[in-house]
């Protein structure tokens, strides 16, 4: 079945897979909802994932309206429930739990504004390159759509999406970004700023993943070989290394190197992990020991 001409329009902007069954995060908002209602007019299995995240009390209504979605749609829809509590560092452990609970082949509604927000949150994390590459288009087919996109379809189709009060909250660090700092961009450059951040993306992603494909023959656990490595290809073989939700800083990369470089036994990074060197190697710990705290001495 060829896609109905009602959102063609939308659907030339997306990146859908072309083979097997796209699974949907689902949470209801104009984004997911509008992601699932694109997927919906390929001609694939399509089947929407809600999770629940137990915060609010309105959620188990949320879960209902989303699978009244689906079942427009006439496509799968499938509840977690996962137990998530407030606290420090909410939004970090509520994206670990939920992409914890979803099928690796999940997609997203990321949208180009989520983009432009999503880089200036790892730029300011130190995240460098990696940083300004941005979300790839795999698993986030919207990423040349914008909000206001989603809002329109959700709209035509008659889809009336649901509002999380969370999305206000300026405890929240992305909040911060898309409510205070990209307008303030956009006043100073008298331009939508987002497009800028996209195309940027584009042209970074590029060159990280030549530079990651280069520097994929070095062992990044190997003393020698990182110092005879050109200094950015090291670089990028201890990110490839470190990287995980969020790209290392340059901080802990520069820590990593004079592991390398004996200068340092070992050394802490983000997440509760730990590098050491042995004999030429370098090991990667979880948790945090105090015989691992930096010294002076190589080895």
């Amino acid at each position: 079945m060829k896609p109905r001409s009602n959102f063609q329009d939308y659907l030339d902007q997306c990146t859908f897979p072309s083979k097997g069954e796209l699974i949907c995060a689902v949470s209801g908002g104009a984004d997911s909802a509008a992601l699932l209602i694109l997927a919906s007019e390929t001609s694939s299995t399509v089947k929407a994932i809600h999770v629940n995240h137990g915060l609010r009390k309105e959620v188990s209504e949320e879960a209902k309206k989303v699978e009244t979605l689906a079942n427009k749609l006439n496509v799968d829809f499938e509840e977690i429930k996962i137990e998530l509590v407030d606290g420090p560092n909410l939004e970090e452990r509520g994206r670990d739990a939920r992409y914890g609970v979803l099928p690796v082949e999940v997609l997203t509604g990321h949208t180009a504004d989520d983009q432009a927000e999503t880089i200036l949150i790892h730029l300011m994390r130190g995240g460098s390159l990696d940083a300004l590459s941005g979300m790839r288009p795999s698993g986030h087919p919207l990423l040349r759509l914008r909000r206001s996109d989603t809002e329109a379809i959700c709209d035509r189709f008659g889809y009336q999406p649901i509002f999380d009060p969370s999305n206000k909250n300026p405890r929240f660090l992305r909040n911060r970004v898309r409510h205070e700092i990209l307008p303030l961009m956009a006043d100073i450059a008298q331009r939508d700023v987002a497009p800028l951040f996209v195309r940027a993306a584009d042209l970074a992603r590029d060159d990280r993943d030549l530079l990651d494909e280069l520097a994929s023959v070095i062992d990044p656990t190997d003393a020698k070989e990182l110092n005879s490595a050109p200094l950015p290809l090291a670089r990028r073989a201890i990110r490839q290394w470190l990287r995980n939700n969020h790209p290392p800083d340059l901080a802990a990369v520069e820590r990593v190197l004079e592991v390398a470089r004996g200068n340092s036994l070992g050394t802490e990074i983000a997440g509760g992990k730990r590098i050491r060197r042995s004999k030429g190697k370098l090991h990667l710990f979880e948790g945090i020991s105090s015989e691992d705290e930096v010294s002076k001495t190589s080895d």
